[in-house]
């Protein structure tokens, strides 16, 4: 008997040693790291847009389990399970497919979500692959957005040109001026024409009253004077 609480004691006290000692150490567990929601979405989102229904459905599930009012998977798993009509309504318009449109940059262009792209490719009946071409004919949910009004550029009227300034106006001549009458000279000039007639210088006669007339025009005297002169001038001049 005392050799057994020999034995006990001693185990007792080995193991207390090795605990005080540090035993192996015990490694902690790493924790699982955080699923992204968003990451998921997106890759729900790209599985129905490659036509793999069947994988988006099981991910979405899995996601709505872990948060059943996650708005975007709930969005994802309509976009599956109801009619499209239901979801995006009856009324559409026309569109004309544009280089480079995408079916998913239509529905973040034309119905504000990128994630209602496989409601739209529903609503038009495509299939996956979900490839669009120029001039593609497909309908778009709801109404037609309103063109943006064109702004017209106001009318720019044309400058008056300046006015031309009017030509200066030409100088006219001067009309020279009569010479003032001079009765003095007259008088003189007549005396001295009426003694070269006197003398029968004829042509000097006219020269000299033409002058006295041009110094007084006024002067009847003198005008009777110098028409008798040129009439005998011209009378010497047709005898010569």
């Amino acid at each position: 008997m005392t050799q057994t609480m020999k034995f006990w004691g001693a185990a007792a006290l080995s193991l207390a040693l090795a605990a005080c000692s540090g035993g192996p150490a015990r490694v902690a567990s790493t924790p699982t790291p955080a699923v992204s929601t968003a990451g998921e979405v997106d890759r729900i989102n790209d599985l129905l847009l490659a036509g793999d229904t069947g994988g988006a459905r099981k991910a979405l599930k899995a996601v709505l389990k872990r948060e059943p009012m996650n708005a975007n998977a709930l969005l994802l798993r309509d976009s599956v399970e109801r009619d499209p009509k239901e979801l995006l309504g009856p009324q559409s318009y026309p569109y004309a497919v544009r280089s480079g449109d995408t079916i998913t940059g239509l529905a973040t262009r034309l119905l504000g979500n990128r994630l209602k792209a496989y409601q739209l490719a529903r609503y038009n009946d495509l299939t996956a692959p979900y490839a669009l071409a120029p001039g593609q004919s497909l309908r778009i949910p709801g109404t037609p957005p309103r063109p943006e009004p064109v702004r017209s550029e106001p009318v720019r009227r044309p400058e008056p040109a300046p006015a031309k300034p009017a030509p200066a106006p030409k100088p006219t001549a001067a009309k020279p001026a009569a010479p003032a009458a001079n009765p003095v000279l007259a008088r003189q000039l007549r005396t001295a024409g009426l003694a070269a007639l006197n003398q029968g210088n004829v042509a000097r006669a006219v020269a000299m009253l033409r002058r006295a007339a041009a110094a007084d025009p006024g002067n009847p005297a003198i005008a009777a004077d110098l028409a008798r002169a040129e009439r005998i001038a011209a009378t010497v001049r047709a005898r010569q």
